[in-house]
C-alpha cells in the first residue's frame, strides 16, 4: 500500500451473459486493490454480483441496456454522485462510453483500459488516462496519457473455488487442452476441423475443450460428424481449472483475435507450452515455431502436427516466453502497476 487510501469506481457494462477475460480482469484487479486498503465499487450487471466479494462493493446496473439508453445513465450517474469517487475506471468500449457522459462526476479523473483490438478508439479519447493490456493494442491507441499493463495471473488464481470439483484430464495420452468461452470468435469449430485432420482415430491424443456457450450444439455436432467422440471432449464450464496447465501437454489457442489472453499467461506461468493462431498480442510473446502461418483450418492442423511430433523442442522455444510470463505476467505486477499509474495521474 501506497500510504493513500483511494475510493475506486470500476464499470463492467457487458451483459452478464458470459464470464470472460475483460470480466475476469476487472474481479481480480478490484480484489487486489481492496485488499491493498482502496475503497473499491464495481458497477455491473446483477448476474455478476457473486463474482466480486468483499471488501470490494459491487452496484447492480441495467448494463444490459444499450449505451445511449437514458434510464442506463442516469442510473450510472446517480450511482457515482453517491459514491463520489477519486477515480472512475472503465473496462471496454461501452463502460467508456457510458463513463465519458455519466453526469455530476465533476474533475473525477476518468481512466478507461482497451481490452482488444478496435476499429476505432474514438470513445477512449474522452478519457483522462487509457491502459492497454497488450503491446499491439497499445501501438494503436493515439491517447496523450496511455501506459501499457499486461494482464497478470497467479498461479492458482486467488479466487479459485478450492470446495469446487477439478477436472482430470484423461490417462495414457498425449493431453492438448483450449480454454474460453464456446463464441465463434474463439474459433473452436477451427480447431475441431483441424483436430479431424490429424487424429481421426488416434486415441493416443486426446483434446479437451473446456467452457460452455452458444456454440456448443455445433461443435458437438462437429464432433459426431468427423467421429472425434475417443478423442475431442467438450468438458464445459468449470471454475477450478488451475491445475489444468499442470497434467496438459499443449495448450492451444484457435482464436480469431484476443487481447492478452488469461490462458496464454496461465499456461506460460504453468510451463505448459501453447500454440496458437497469429493474433497480434500472442505474436508479441510466442516465437514463430509456436504461431500458425494463419487463420485457416489446414494451418493449424500442420502446426499441431509440428508440436506434437516435438513437445519438448517447442517447450525449448518457449523458454524465454516463460521467463517473461514470470517476471511480468503476475498479478501483482498488473495490481501494482495500475496503482501507481493512479497516483501518478492524480499528482
Amino acid at each position: 500500500m501506497t500510504g493513500r487510501r483511494l475510493t475506486l469506481a470500476f464499470i463492467l457494462a457487458t451483459p452478464g451473459t458470459s464470464w470472460g477475460g475483460m470480466e475476469r480482469h476487472t474481479a481480480d484487479l478490484a480484489l487486489g486493490l481492496a485488499r491493498r486498503g482502496h475503497q473499491v465499487h464495481v458497477l455491473g450487471h446483477k448476474d455478476y454480483q457473486s463474482h466480486f466479494t468483499a471488501p470490494v462493493r459491487f452496484h447492480r446496473q441495467p448494463v444490459h441496456l444499450g449505451r445511449k439508453n437514458p434510464w442506463l445513465q442516469w442510473s450510472i450517474s446517480c450511482c457515482l454522485k453517491r459514491i463520489a469517487p477519486d477515480i472512475i475506471h472503465a473496462q471496454g468500449n461501452k463502460a467508456a462510453h457510458l463513463a465519458g457522459r455519466a453526469r455530476c462526476v465533476g474533475g473525477t479523473p476518468l481512466f478507461a483500459t482497451v481490452h482488444g483490438m478496435k476499429s476505432s478508439h474514438a470513445v477512449f479519447q474522452r478519457m483522462d488516462a487509457v491502459i492497454a493490456v497488450s503491446q499491439p493494442i497499445f501501438d494503436t491507441l493515439d491517447h496523450r496519457q496511455k501506459r501499457l499493463i499486461l494482464n497478470g495471473a497467479s498461479a492458482p488464481p486467488p479466487d479459485a473455488d478450492t470446495d469446487a470439483p477439478t477436472l482430470a484430464l484423461p490417462d495414457g495420452c498425449t493431453n492438448v487442452i483450449a480454454v474460453g468461452r464456446l463464441e465463434p470468435v474463439k474459433g473452436f469449430a477451427r480447431l475441431i476441423e483441424a483436430w479431424a485432420r490429424i487424429s481421426p482415430a488416434n486415441t493416443d491424443r486426446h483434446l479437451t475443450v473446456i467452457g460452455d456457450g452458444s456454440e456448443r450444439p455445433r461443435l458437438e455436432q462437429l464432433i459426431r460428424q468427423h467421429d472425434l467422440r475417443e478423442t475431442v471432449t467438450i468438458a464445459g464450464f468449470h471454475s477450478n481449472i488451475s491445475t489444468l496447465y499442470e497434467q496438459a501437454d499443449l495448450t492451444v489457442i484457435s482464436s480469431e483475435r484476443e487481447g492478452l489472453p488469461y490462458v496464454l499467461i496461465e499456461s506460460l506461468l504453468a510451463n505448459c507450452p501453447v500454440v496458437s493462431t497469429p493474433i497480434p498480442g500472442i505474436q508479441a510473446l510466442l516465437p514463430e515455431q509456436a504461431l500458425s502461418t494463419d487463420q485457416s483450418a489446414e494451418s493449424l492442423a500442420e502446426l499441431l502436427t509440428r508440436s506434437l511430433g516435438n513437445l519438448k523442442a517447442l517447450r525449448t522455444h518457449e523458454a524465454a516466453a516463460m521467463a517473461f510470463a514470470r517476471q511480468n505476467l503476475t498479478l501483482d505486477s498488473m495490481i501494482t502497476r495500475t496503482e501507481a499509474f493512479y497516483l501518478e495521474v492524480l499528482v
